[in-house]
């Protein structure tokens, strides 16, 4: 796949990518979401960021999962720098900080090969609501999954995941949206800390509905190729594979 041109690199992915996931306090997630959603959107942007994605984890009630984007990490820097002490975050960081127990669960990622991130060329977000339901009106399920390949083997590990893993995926009715590695510069903006000295691949996959997700699990688990490559997988990892379920936030360009 070609590079994107630049009327559109904007909405295509971001050379990199943090994965944020959030422990809240209970029953605080949709006070998050309702502050993310009207607050922290346009305000982030604004500094030169891509704020790609914000979900409700569907099997875990107090955790927020998000993700944004950067052209580089001196872009990531600037951006976080200006959103971090300018007047958006300053008048509703106390509301928001208020909602989280932990906010360190920080992963830093690049594409895992040539325009394997996000294209959200034709994505539109809908405007803020401020009497919007927190409901989260969207029926699409977005799977993250985190493997943990040891030191050396994450370009293999991709190479396997695109010719083995990903054709299953797809005739199972997934849509891969996005695939990572992990990006091991110096962290550029050090008062938000990122997990470090690990190794990761990450595929971020949709699915129409929570329907079209269980019934690609259920081929998935039926099927030995699938079982052959999630065993070679696990003899190369450092530890077993995570799978997040997620829903989209009303105002979610990924989807």
């Amino acid at each position: 796949m070609d590079r994107p041109s630049d009327a559109t690199s904007r909405h295509m992915a971001s050379p990199v990518v943090e994965l944020r996931q959030y422990t809240l306090h209970p029953g605080q997630r949709e006070t998050l979401i309702g502050l993310f959603d009207n607050e922290f959107i346009e305000s982030q942007e604004a500094t030169g960021m891509t704020v790609i994605g914000q979900f409700r984890d569907l099997d875990r009630p107090d955790m927020f999962v998000w993700m944004r984007g950067f052209e580089d990490m001196e872009a990531r820097r600037s951006a976080l720098t200006a959103f971090y002490d300018g007047p958006v975050w300053a008048r509703h960081r106390d509301a928001a900080n208020g909602t989280m127990i932990d906010s360190n669960d920080v992963l830093l990622l690049k594409p895992a090969w040539r325009n394997a991130g996000f294209d959200l060329s034709a994505s539109r977000r809908p405007p803020a609501a401020e009497n919007a339901s927190g409901e989260n009106r969207l029926e699409a399920v977005v799977e993250v999954r985190i493997h943990h390949p040891r030191p050396g083997v994450e370009a293999a590990f991709a190479r396997r995941f695109a010719s083995e893993a990903l054709p299953l995926l797809t005739s199972g009715g997934a849509r891969l949206l996005g695939a990572f590695v992990s990006e091991h510069a110096l962290n550029t903006f050090p008062r938000l800390p990122v997990r470090t000295g690990e190794n990761t691949f990450i595929a971020v996959i949709a699915f129409d509905d929570e329907g079209a997700h269980a019934k690609c699990r259920a081929t998935l688990a039926a099927s030995s190729a699938w079982r052959e490559f999630l065993d070679g997988a696990e003899a190369i990892s450092t530890r077993p594979a995570e799978a997040l379920r997620l829903a989209p936030t009303r105002r979610s360009l990924l989807r």
